[in-house]
């Protein structure tokens, strides 16, 4: 049995014709923990996210694999059952790298990961003047992630992601994602799908192999619910701005409010516990508890002192 339990929990839900993956972006600790609070039942964590939170940098390929790694695995042990879908870029190198990726993303509790076929310096899929490298480099990419998820005996699901479209076509585009599945990619994702009937057209070329819808909204792809990507076809849908976007609005108004008037006016709910109880405050007393410790015999609310 794998060790890894959101990726068999993944694959068994891809193995059902009738299951749906909805995954919200999550850039953090505290965003995850929102996320899993409001009841879903999978996560994505976004490299643009990640670039932004970690390095306050453009998704430009500033992320490292140990970036991604790290925060991945603090991600996916936060609730080790549900699965954690992680960007892996570009796999961080040629076939010993990918392999390398592969292996450490599997040993860190990731689900399921998506590598794609750009140069080495990335930049975010919903940018314009992305560069590809050719078919046959990109293969290596896949049949290393392939090849290195055999050797673990994993269940995480390796879901083969094209740029192509923006620079190449929807034709090219369509060759690189049959290609990948005959080097064994689990699911196929097409970047960037510009409109509603070409959604439909690539599950029905591709078909029966699941494929990732991509939700950037205000991005390259029109606004597609997650009822409406499953009426399509789709096997899983993600929303990579799902909490960083609502979270740089609140920051930006709150920081802006702060300078302006001395205080950050927070609502009278927002105090030191409730946010330390969104990170699992309450499971840590219980931890304690349940040990024989007493370190919060006294309680956690200074209200109540």
């Amino acid at each position: 049995m794998s060790l890894n339990m959101g990726a068999t929990k993944l694959r068994q839900t891809l193995e059902d014709p009738n299951g749906f993956v909805v995954a919200p972006g999550v850039y953090d600790g505290m965003s995850a923990r929102l996320a899993l609070a409001a009841g879903f039942d999978a996560l994505y964590m976004t490299g643009a996210g990640t670039a932004a939170s970690v390095h306050g940098q453009a998704d430009l390929g500033i992320c490292t694999l140990n970036d991604m790694r790290t925060n991945a695995e603090m991600l996916a042990n936060l609730s080790p059952s549900t699965p954690l879908i992680a960007d892996a870029d570009t796999g961080y190198g040629g076939p010993i790298m990918v392999s390398r990726t592969t292996e450490q993303y599997a040993r860190s509790g990731v689900a399921a990961f998506h590598i794609e076929d750009q140069i080495q310096t990335k930049r975010c899929g919903h940018l314009s003047g992305k560069l590809l490298v050719d078919t046959e480099t990109y293969m290596t990419r896949i049949r290393a992630a392939v090849q290195s998820r055999k050797r673990l005996g994993s269940d995480i699901v390796i879901i083969a992601r094209t740029d192509a479209l923006q620079g190449y076509g929807y034709e090219e585009s369509l060759s690189r994602l049959r290609a990948a599945k005959e080097a064994g990619a689990d699911m196929g994702f097409l970047e960037g799908i510009s409109s509603r009937d070409m959604a439909s057209r690539v599950v029905r070329d591709l078909a029966p192999w699941p494929l990732v819808l991509n939700m950037v909204e205000h991005g390259s792809t029109p606004s597609i619910s997650a009822k409406e990507a499953r009426e399509i076809g789709f096997r899983m849908i993600i929303f990579p701005f799902a909490t960083i976007g609502p979270a740089l609005v609140a920051m930006r108004e709150g920081l802006e409010k702060l300078k302006r008037d001395g205080l950050p006016g927070l609502g009278e709910e927002l105090t030191p516990q409730m946010l330390f109880r969104v990170c699992g405050l309450d499971e840590s007393v219980k931890l304690d508890a349940e040990a024989g410790g007493g370190s919060f015999e006294g309680g956690v609310d200074l209200r109540k002192s």
